[in-house]
């Protein structure tokens, strides 16, 4: 927990203490003040603040308004108004009112220590040990500022006087623990932690701060039982980090361990998924696919969809990623990440436009985003959109002025747009952000646009002895020396990539890094080659929709005039479809169909003919039809559905029995208004 936790924390608990304790000083009884009390009780903190900042207008020497106003404003991180009441709350506050006139000197250091200001706040925690020497939030956040200093001896003292105060309590054998393990004292570590689990039994922490100790003495078995024992508590983070980091000497022993635990626990969907993040930290893709499915079987989560969205990522699986993110966004369309992971598939399947739009979507909903106007410019400048990529890249340096990997992007596109100047400013503010090796990244593409081949060659090397396990290195490797037009150093590190498992075929197919290769027998050859092998790799693979559907699910609908609507999602475009038992067909409205084509969700390979149809009033007409790729509703997606886009604006979205039947047996529950689907086996 971090020292500005602590306050806050603190302060939180005042409201409780003040209430409780007898009170020996007269305290305001005004009207603003007490209806100040009464709002903040009852957690309606903006409407408290407004009473407690009528009462110091109309008092402006009572110290009391004043300390809740610094609370307030420490909760809403206004610090410079919380530094400046809880000022104010000192000067004016009673100097017997021992425990109000603590709290207003707490909520300085708070304000203090958001602001930066270690020193003031060391000043003030001595004032209050001081004034209540038995106070250990004084000595607890004391200790913190020292452990955030490296000054560990310090920090153990005001630890040990917590034990003292209170020997019944884990916070401080939980410091000296936490101490002892950033010191690499991994021996009295375990002391500490021995003595915490025996005090709180229950108290998860004590077990995975112990499994970090003997971690660190290569304990294994030990280790593992610590991570289980505090994963079984509770969710423990400090436990589940260390699960997924955990060393390869101890990865199937934990992993073994866990699945005890899942045959123990055959309902609990935490053993699987944590299993599922181990293999995918460890990329070991296909595996936590498996055990993330068999997470979602126990407990649907639309996060667990987007794990699984990933890991397919990862594999070049696109269409299982596809819908598995589809899934994800239709049990929460809120969440800024699936949109942009959806992005990211459509760009590898070729579908620049669509990705494009889908970062529209993000910075629509995250306008501050400086990543994501840095992925929609690249994509721009990938279809060509030089000028809106460069307006989005200058707008995502405005954003994070520090992203070296911007500057460099940019540079390139200024150099693509023959402002030659304006290229190298880029690279060599490329080069200034990245000053060590560890910040390596996009350092040798810049050295390479500043001409500097050598240096470019020397950052790469770094790179490359950093991450030697990581595909994508070896990418960027054949991207640079193929900008250096070095074939064969270029196809060297291309086919380590590929042999690594780099598969991003269509990112390469458009990737202007690697034009220099295009016209080379042996690029085609190597590319031809490793297609094929991820071709029959997928091949002998379960398609991801024939498991991540339950065998039965329920989807929801709404009666709007007697009909049944569904919300769904049409090549990524939120809509609702009416459910019609009798329809054999798929209708949409010349409106929609409109809307989708000028708007990139239908294309010109999307109309693939015309139909007759017979309408409501047994006419007959003739519809143009279309290929919908995806249709996604409750969780669930067809592919490539043809509808027929019939004249009339005022038609719905009607979708029949008949298609819905692709997945299985169909039911409707007009009691509950669900749709009950019964899958094909």
């Amino acid at each position: 927990m971090s020292m500005k936790q602590i306050i806050i924390i603190s302060a939180a608990l005042f409201l409780g203490i003040c209430q409780a304790e007898a009170q020996n000083y007269k305290r305001p009884e005004t009207y603003n003040y007490q209806r100040g009390i009464e709002a903040i009780s009852q957690d309606r903190k903006d409407e408290a603040l407004e009473y407690f900042i009528k009462d110091s207008d109309e008092n402006p020497q009572s110290g009391y308004p004043y300390i809740w106003m610094a609370y307030l404003y420490l909760t809403n991180k206004e610090n410079g108004k919380a530094l400046d009441a809880a000022n104010r709350a000192i000067r004016f506050l009673p100097k017997r009112d021992v425990d109000y006139l603590t709290h207003a000197y707490e909520y300085r250091v708070g304000a203090y220590l958001c602001l930066g200001d270690t020193m003031k706040a060391l000043a003030d925690l001595q004032s209050m040990v001081k004034m209540v020497p038995e106070n250990t939030d004084a000595y607890n956040t004391r200790a913190q500022i020292y452990y955030e200093q490296e000054k560990y001896g310090l920090s153990d003292a005001d630890y040990r006087r917590m034990t003292e105060l209170r020997p019944g309590d884990v916070s401080g054998y939980m410091g000296l623990g936490r101490n002892a393990n950033a010191q690499k004292r991994w021996s009295d570590a375990v002391k500490h932690f021995d003595y915490v689990t025996k005090l709180a039994s229950d108290f998860s922490s004590g077990y995975a701060f112990r499994a970090q100790s003997y971690i660190g003495l290569q304990k294994w078995n030990e280790a593992t039982d610590d991570i289980v024992k505090a994963l079984s508590l509770n969710w423990d983070r400090i436990a589940h980090y260390l699960a997924v980091t955990i060393n390869e000497q101890a990865f199937s022993m934990l992993v073994a361990k866990l699945k005890v635990q899942s045959v123990k626990e055959p309902n609990e969907a935490k053993w699987p998924f944590i299993i599922a993040t181990m293999y995918e930290q460890s990329k070991n893709y296909q595996k936590a696919i498996d055990y993330y499915k068999d997470a979602n079987a126990k407990d649907r989560s639309e996060n667990v969809y987007d794990k699984i969205s990933y890991c397919q990522y990862k594999l070049g699986n696109y269409d299982e990623a596809m819908t598995a993110i589809n899934q994800a966004l239709n049990m929460d369309s809120t969440e800024v990440n699936f949109y942009a992971r959806k992005a990211n598939i459509f760009y590898e399947i070729g579908n620049v436009k669509a990705a494009i739009a889908e970062w529209d979507k993000v910075l629509t909903m995250q306008p501050e985003s400086g990543f994501g106007y840095y992925r929609r410019g690249w994509f721009k400048e990938l279809a060509g959109d030089l000028e809106g990529g460069l307006e989005d890249l200058s707008m995502a340096i405005v954003l994070d002025p520090d992203g070296a990997y911007l500057y460099c992007t940019r540079g390139d596109l200024y150099m693509r747009l023959g402002k030659k100047d304006l290229a190298e400013a880029d690279f060599r503010k490329t080069i200034q952000l990245e000053d060590s090796p560890e910040k390596y990244d996009f350092i040798h593409y810049a050295y390479q646009g500043l001409g500097q081949f050598e240096m470019a060659k020397k950052a790469m090397d770094v790179i490359i002895a950093r991450d030697t396990t990581d595909n994508g290195t070896y990418y960027d490797a054949a991207c640079l020396y193929s900008r250096m037009r070095d074939k064969d150093n270029a196809l060297k590190y291309l086919e380590k990539a590929l042999a690594l498992g780099y598969n991003r075929f269509a990112h390469m197919e458009r990737d202007f890094d690697l034009d220099f290769l295009r016209g080379f027998d042996e690029y085609d050859a190597l590319i031809a080659k490793y297609r094929r092998l991820k071709q029959q790799s997928s091949a002998s693979t379960v398609p991801a929709s024939d498991v991540i559907l339950p065998d039965v699910s329920e989807i929801p609908f709404e009666k709007d005039n007697g009909v049944c609507k569904v919300k769904c999602q049409i090549n990524g475009l939120p809509l609702h479809f009416v459910f019609d038992t009798g329809a054999s067909d798929v209708l949409l409205s010349m409106v929609e169909a409109t809307f989708m084509m000028k708007n990139g969700y239908l294309g010109e390979k999307d109309v693939v003919g015309s139909q007759r149809f017979m309408n409501a009033n047994g006419d007959v007409e003739v519809g143009t039809v279309v290929n919908l790729r995806d249709v996604c509703f409750g969780g669930h997606s067809l592919h490539n559905v043809r509808a027929t886009v019939v004249l009339n604006q005022k038609a719905p979205l009607l979708l029949g029995q008949s298609v819905l039947g692709r997945l299985g047996k169909v039911e409707i529950d007009n009691g509950r208004n669900v749709l009950k689907i019964t899958y094909n086996q």
